[in-house]
């Protein structure tokens, strides 16, 4: 267990819990709040249970990972497994929603829909997060021993 909270006091760790929990905040903030032109809870969960067809409980724990998720990741409290839970979660977007549109972002809108090089990215982030630690200024270095 102390594998999964311990962390170094290196530099790398806070880049990347910052850069993946700051990429993903505004994505959960849409779908738990609302904001950012999002649909807030209700709306997100209509989608998620109605259009995409998924179970009510899988739609919440899209709408949980990505806004608590990286909320933990941006203070470093369980960055490991909170890694983990945005691997298993953008593996499951890449599968449901975008693995038929391609790899490439649709940046010229002539796509049918988005790609999946977003997810792969943040896939990437995480296991390096995974692998890597919380590094500098996290909760878990102040909670846990280096």
């Amino acid at each position: 267990m102390a594998i999964l909270f311990t962390s170094g006091n290196d530099w790398t760790g806070l880049i990347l819990r910052l850069t993946l929990g700051l990429i993903i905040f505004p994505h959960g903030a849409q779908k738990l709040l609302g904001w950012f032109g999002g649909y807030g809870f209700t709306g997100t969960m209509n989608f998620f249970t109605g259009t995409v067809h998924l179970p009510w409980l899988i739609g919440l724990l899209v709408i949980l990972i990505e806004f608590f998720g990286s909320l933990f990741l941006i203070a470093g409290l369980g960055s490991r497994l909170w890694a983990i839970a945005m691997i298993v979660l953008m593996l499951g977007i890449i599968f449901t929603s975008h693995v038929q549109n391609g790899f490439f972002i649709n940046w010229s809108g002539t796509q049918a829909g988005e790609g999946f090089e977003y997810h792969l990215f943040a896939i990437g982030l995480s296991l390096a997060l995974l692998f890597n630690g919380s590094g500098k200024f996290s909760l878990d270095g102040r909670v846990f021993a280096y």
